[in-house]
This record gives structure tokens, sequence and C-alpha cells, in this order.
């Protein structure tokens, strides 16, 4: 067996084992199976299925909750099937979103298709217990010096009311040396250092990964729960179909499909475009058409000109950038103003039947107008359907190198000398910077406290610090999105901005079509350049216009 309850980096400024480090060690200690149960986060686990396909062992996808007022009130959550994965989703986003969340009233919902697994007796005293929670509910018993007392009350409990139990060891670092670092993430994201950390904050220093066959010896006398982890592994069953696209869903005319109502527009926008039309433009503008079709991309380009439509009737500046310039439907469509037959250029550097990934547009507006594109997005294909892609912002060389200094006492002022001193690179180079980076050279980092310092920072590299909004991707799904990605504020939470859990990359890869809007500073100059000299000539127009009434009047 192997522990279903494991952490992650992606349990933010907690859990210390890289999603690679956690299915090696899975794999190459011969389980079947490896479990990912970050807390209140699903950011992770596109990245965790990948990695699982890649080292041929089967995922099992969970989540950890907790109650934000009661920290004691917590579960794990296992998904059985993709129904199960949609209401992770779902929850993990409620957990985001709702100021007055309750683990408990989330028991209300149906949770067939899920898994429930808790070491909190004060959430199993709460709950509504009914027989089909029953039959999906663990009690988790954890066996270590600090947790035995707990885990004998537990399990008396459940003998009690007739819960089943599970074998477990919570892991949040991968081998015990690592419990530093993770008190040390634990101070960065309490803003403390580490002789400040309130030790409630940290977990149980024996919560580190442990092999199959230490965790089957540390319950040889209770058999059961280690054959009730293997039986929730063996039932559990996701197909996330990576790469699989989930296209937005355009609303049509009543008589029109997709692809004719891309048809029709397009060569619409040709007799706009040219005049005369010639059979040139007509072959390429149906090879193109023919292309998009067969990829399945028709909504997407009709979403994307509804975009650029809304734009125009708003008199808003826009210009489309990037390889959709070689497209003859875009510049059809008014995506670009490049005409592609004059400039004789290559459709299939935009798009092509070998393609694996959706058509790249990148749509520019004024910075001062995009927010208002945004809206209408959200407003016309539904706020239950959209969201900003999030970008997750890491650790590198200098952020790593302050947080942790901090970490250790040292003061501001002493950080910002050596600092000033580190190159913006990844952070794995800090042990040896003073040989790699010239500038570095007259740091001494062989001295305490700067060698643990710089050691420990080494380790949190590409570490997730925080979630943040991506410039300009958003995403608009087929159905409502939280059947698809967890959700939740953007960092500045005072703004409301509802961002991914899953980052541009991992929305990619979940087949989650993203269009870019961009924010453009020059257009904006350029509408208010235009919006003067049109002001003066105006003022020019009546100045002259006066001149002359007044010529008159002296005639």
């Amino acid at each position: 067996m192997f522990t279903l309850h494991a952490h992650s980096n992606h349990s933010l400024l907690k859990g210390t084992i890289r999603i690679e480090e956690l299915v090696s060690f899975a794999k190459k200690n011969g389980s079947q199976y490896v479990a990912l149960t970050d807390t209140n986060s699903m950011g992770g686990l596109i990245q965790f299925v990948k990695e699982c396909s890649q080292q041929s062992i089967k995922p099992v996808i969970g989540v950890y909750i907790d109650d934000p007022k009661d920290k004691n009130l917590s579960a794990i959550f296992i998904a059985k099937n993709n129904e199960g994965y949609s209401l992770l989703c779902k929850m993990i986003t409620t957990r985001k979103l709702e100021e007055k969340f309750s683990l408990v009233q989330l028991f209300n919902e149906p949770m067939t298709n899920l898994f429930i697994i808790t070491s909190s007796l004060e959430l199993l005293k709460q709950i509504k217990m009914d027989l089909r929670l029953k039959q999906n509910l663990f009690v988790e018993l954890v066996v270590t010096e600090k947790q035995k007392k707990k885990t004998r009350i537990l399990y008396e409990y459940s003998k009690q009311n007739q819960l089943r139990v599970i074998a477990s060891h919570p892991a949040y670092f991968l081998s015990q040396d690592d419990f530093l670092l993770h008190k040390v993430v634990t101070a960065i994201g309490l803003n403390s250092t580490l002789d400040n950390l309130d030790p409630d904050s940290f977990v149980d220093e024996e919560f580190y990964l442990k092999t199959p066959d230490e965790i089957i010896k540390t319950w040889k006398s209770l058999p059961e729960a280690v054959w009730n982890a293997d039986k929730i592994a063996q039932s559990c069953n996701v197909d996330l179909e990576l790469g699989k696209y989930k296209f937005p869903t355009f609303p049509l005319p009543s008589d029109e499909s997709g692809f004719s109502y891309l048809w029709k527009i397009s060569f619409e926008g040709l007799s706009n475009r040219y005049q005369p039309i010639t059979d040139a433009a007509i072959k390429r503008l149906q090879y193109e058409l023919e292309v998009i079709d067969e990829l399945g991309f028709s909504d997407y380009f009709l979403v994307v000109h509804d975009i650029i439509r809304e734009a125009k009737a708003r008199g808003i500046q826009h210009i489309g950038r990037g390889s959709a310039a070689n497209s003859l439907v875009s510049y059809c469509l008014g995506f670009t103003e490049v005409d592609p037959l004059q400039y004789n250029l290559y459709f299939e550097r935009f798009l092509n039947r070998g393609r694996t990934t959706p058509p790249d547009i990148d749509l520019d507006f004024s910075w001062k107008e995009r927010d208002s594109i945004i809206k209408y997005v959200f407003d016309k294909y539904g706020y239950d359907k959209v969201a900003m892609i999030s970008t997750t912002v890491t650790f590198r060389a200098r952020s790593a190198f302050r947080e942790v200094a901090k970490v250790f006492g040292v003061a501001d002022s002493e950080i910002s000398k050596y600092s000033k001193f580190i190159p913006w690179t990844s952070a794995k180079n800090l042990p040896d910077i003073t040989e790699k980076f010239p500038e570095s050279k007259s740091l001494n980092v062989q001295v305490e406290p700067w060698k643990s310092i710089v050691n420990i920072a080494s380790k949190i590299s590409s570490f997730p610090r925080h979630l943040s909004i991506h410039p300009s991707g958003i995403v608009i799904t087929p159905n409502k999105i939280t059947n698809y990605v967890a959700l939740e504020f953007a960092k500045n939470k005072g703004l409301g901005l509802i961002i991914t859990q899953p980052d541009m990359y991992s929305t990619e890869e979940l087949g989650l079509i993203k269009i870019d809007l961009l924010s453009q500073r020059s257009l904006g100059v350029l509408k208010l350049a235009m919006n003067e000299i049109n002001s003066d000539t105006k003022a020019q127009k009546e100045a002259k216009q006066q001149a002359q009434i007044h010529q008159l009047r002296l005639v």
C-alpha cells in the first residue's frame, strides 16, 4: 500500500515534496498507485497526472480541505471517477470563494462519487451520518509518537459507530531531513521567524514519505486498515482526457452549424476585403476553412470574431498579432489588418493539419478599454463558464534568499547588502553562486548564517509561492467551468478577480481553450493622440469659419 495522504509543494508554503519526487518515490518502492491530496488546492493535479502517465503508475486524485474558521475540522476527499473529479473542483471553488464556507455543511451535498477520509473527531461528531455516507467514509489512523493517543480515541470511536478505518501516514516532506525545510516554508507563509514560529503551525516531524513496507509493518496488527487503503486506490478511475479540446460553444442562429456560420461570415468578409474577388482568394479561403473545420476550431474562431465585432461596435482600438496574420480567415473576420495574399504569407505557420495545439490568436486592446472587453466576455458567455487564467509565482534566487534570510531573523538592511549582488537566476544556483556569476564573487556564503540560508533557499528553487493573474489569458468552457478546474480569488482578493487554480500550461493540457486579450499602452496613447488631433482640427475649422464670417462683416 501507499499513503493516501500526501502534500506536494502545491500545498502552498506547507508541503515541500516536488510532484516528480512523489511519483518517483512511489514507483521506486514498488507501489501500483500514488495519491496527491494538496491542501485546498488542485493546482498541481494536471502535472501529477502527466507525471504518473510518464512513469506508468496509477494516479489517485484527491484534495485535503480544511475549515477556515476551525482548523480542527478537515478531511481528504478522493475522486472515484470523472464525476467525483468535477465535484472536487466545485468543492475547492466553494472553499476558496465563499466567505461563509463550512466544511460540515459541505457534507449536505451528495458524495457518492467520492471517498472521504478524516482524522477529525470533531468533524465525525458534527456531520449527519447516514448509510450512503458510511459507505464512502473512512477514519484515518496515524501511528507516530505524537499521534498515538489521538489514534486510540479515533479507533474506539470507529468501532462504536461501525465506521471503517484506513491506515495512513501523512506526508509533507520527502525525508525526515526535510523537516527544517517544512518549518522554513511554513514560517515564510506566516511571515514569522523560526524562533517565533508557533509549534501548532507546523506538522509532526515524522510526517515524511514512508515506503509501503514501512507502513505495512506499522499496521501488521490491523491488516484491514491496509486493505482498505488498497481498495480505495483500486476503485478510483479518473480519466481527465488530457489533450482533448473542450471548445467554447458559440450561440448560433437556429439554422446554422458552427462551420456553416463561419463559412458564411468569412465569405462576407472576403467580399468586403477584395474587389474583385479572385479565384486564388476563394481557393485559399476554402482551404483554410476546411482545415479549421477538420481540427474542430470553428466555434473558437466564432468566439474571437464576436469579441472583435463588439470592440468595433464600441469604437475600441484593437489589433491582432502573431501568426494569425498569416490567415486569410483572420483577415476576412477582422482579426488582423495584414493582407496575407498580398504578402504571400504561409497559412500553415498559423494552423495546419499536423498541429496538436489550438491556434494562438493574440488580440491587443487599448489598456484603458481592455477591461470592458473582458467584462463583455463574462457577460456574454456566463460567469459560470469564464475565468482568467492563473500564473504560478515561484521562488527564484533573490526571492528565495530574501525570504529564507528573514525567517532566520536577519535584518532587512543586512539582507539587502547581500541580495543586490545576487543575479536574476534560479535559486538552485545559489550554493555555487560565487563561482558561476562574477557579480557575486564578493559574497561569502560559506559562513553562517549565510551558508544555511543559501542551502535552504536553493531547495525551494521553483517552489510555488502564490498564484497571480496571467497578463492576458482567459478561458471559456462549453459547460460550467468548475466541471474542469477549481477557481479561487487572485492574490489581491479586493479586486474580485477569479482565476483558475491550474496555470496556463495545465489548463492547455486539460484541453481548455485560451484566448489572449492583451493590454497595450501604445494603442491607448495612439487613440489619445488621434482624439487630440481631431479635436485640434475641429477647433481650427471653427476658427477658420469665424474668421471668414468676420471678413464678410467687414466687407
